[in-house]
């Protein structure tokens, strides 16, 4: 764990997401505070602020919260993908596994530039109502 723990508010002000939907996110189970307080509450590391990052990211771009979960659980199970230990994943599976990142990844290129030519036309529009304007 790197860096103090941190409190939701303070994981709250980092990722710009609220409280609320922090908590929507923890009782969906696509981010668990990695540590408690004395007291009993959540604290959240670094790697917690970036997995909610990730969803935050995504959320823009059309992506279901299941999505979300699928790409979540792909990358954290390549994440812990250690050569030569007992838990290593077998070629068949570690390949699928980086299928379907790529397949996301792809997802992602193709809604940005959706995205971006919905943007450039509503720019278009934008200045042509100037345009009008004295």
């Amino acid at each position: 764990m790197t860096g103090d723990p941190m409190q939701i508010g303070e994981v709250a002000a980092r990722t710009e997401l609220s409280l609320r939907t922090i908590r929507q996110y923890e009782d969906s189970g696509l981010v668990i505070p990695s540590a408690a307080s004395e007291g009993g509450f959540p604290l959240y590391t670094d790697a917690d602020v970036a997995r909610l990052m990730v969803i935050r990211r995504m959320k823009p771009l059309g992506f279901t919260l299941e999505e979300t979960r699928d790409l979540l659980t792909a990358v954290d199970r390549l994440a812990g993908d250690v050569p030569d230990t007992p838990g290593e994943l077998d070629p068949v599976t570690r390949a699928a596994l980086v299928g379907r990142v790529r397949a996301y990844e792809q997802a992602a290129t193709e809604r940005v530039a959706e995205l971006r030519a919905q943007l450039a036309r509503v720019e278009e529009f934008a200045g042509s109502l100037r345009a009008r304007l004295p």
